[in-house]
């Protein structure tokens, strides 16, 4: 049996798999909040004293870089080691991954009911792919053809500078590099960089901020589904928040270009991630494709780029599993 895991700043996601039945038909699935608990060892060990069959392997997924079996997890105070969590939870095998390559192991496999297709573009059938994740943090990885099937790539794109394309992000950049010097991509196109574009928005006047929204605000610990929600909102529209999704989108669709030129993404482009599926009708405006082209000279190449949503809701806990089996 194999033990795979989708390891988030926020939530943890494991499942137990049965090699004969595959990796979409998980025998056991749980989620668990990650800051509740002191370490990944703990919290895999909890779930494993919960099920009835025994599991001689593991394959997670982690967010942040696994250097000689061993990752620092972003935005939680964890340190694993693939021996160490081996010997502790007595498995015959611990496999370690960043959080983007276990997705990215995923992508070939997916169906077309897991996709949501802005660009059709001309799909380059051995082409590199390029994946973006925006959720609790920015993942970017990338995937290439070995002659016999594609390898996936990790990346820590999501920390590279941000580089503003208009006058609102320079303002924004100016504001954020006051708070914290250095600004990265994750600082404005993820769940951490929502609250920090709705900051800049209403601190520079651009609109009111409601009194209730204010209300709604100050008792969320997590303040980027309260954003998004009152984006969507028709009851009650809010100007700032509709504001602070438009350039968020603008800014992801910007850096999902980019990385499609960096690795020449001519195989696709897929966003994955939490966020995707919950703002897709934001992404479907057009303003994200418009971002995703406007690359001057380039922009005929970009528009031959396919650029997909992955909907599939466990996308990395999928890849995790196909990672298990593969190295099974």
């Amino acid at each position: 049996m194999l033990l795979a895991g989708d390891v988030g700043g926020t939530k943890t996601r494991l499942a137990v798999f049965d090699p004969q039945k595959g990796p979409r038909a998980p025998l056991f699935d749980s989620t668990f909040p990650s800051a509740g608990y002191p370490s990944l060892e703990a919290l895999v060990a909890g779930f494993l004293a919960g099920i009835d069959v025994p599991v001689e392997r593991a394959s997670l997924g982690v967010p942040g870089p696994v250097v000689d079996g061993r990752a620092e997890i972003t935005n939680l105070p964890w340190v694993v080691d693939e021996e160490q969590m081996r010997q502790t939870l007595g498995l015959d095998s611990v496999s370690l991954l960043n959080d983007l390559v276990a997705t990215a192991y995923a992508i070939p496999f997916l169906e077309p009911g897991d996709l949501y297709t802005l660009n059709e573009g001309r799909r380059d059938r051995r082409g590199v792919i390029a994946v973006i994740a925006p959720g609790t943090g920015l993942g970017e990885g990338f995937l290439t053809w070995d002659g016999d099937r594609y390898q996936p790539h990790p990346s820590e794109g999501g920390h590279a500078s941000f580089g503003p394309t208009s006058d609102i992000e320079v303002g924004l950049l100016r504001y954020l590099m006051e708070r914290f010097g250095h600004v990265s991509y994750e600082r404005v196109a993820s769940g951490l960089g929502l609250p920090n574009i709705y900051d800049y928005l209403k601190e520079s006047g651009y609109a009111e901020e409601p009194s209730w929204l204010a209300e709604r605000l100050a008792g969320a610990r997590d303040r980027a589904p309260v954003i998004v929600e009152a984006a969507f909102d028709r009851e009650r529209p809010c100007e700032l928040c509709a504001a602070t999704l438009d350039l968020f989108v603008s800014i992801l669709g910007n850096e999902a270009a980019n990385l499609a030129l960096k690795v020449l993404a001519t195989g696709g482009v897929y966003l994955a991630g939490g966020i995707p599926p919950r703002i897709l009708p934001a992404l479907t405006t057009g303003r994200f494709l418009r971002a995703f082209l406007s690359k001057g000279r380039f922009a005929d190449l970009m528009a031959r780029i396919p650029l997909h949503v992955v909907l599939h809701p466990a996308v990395a806990l999928l890849g995790a599993a196909y990672h298990g089996f593969q190295q099974g």
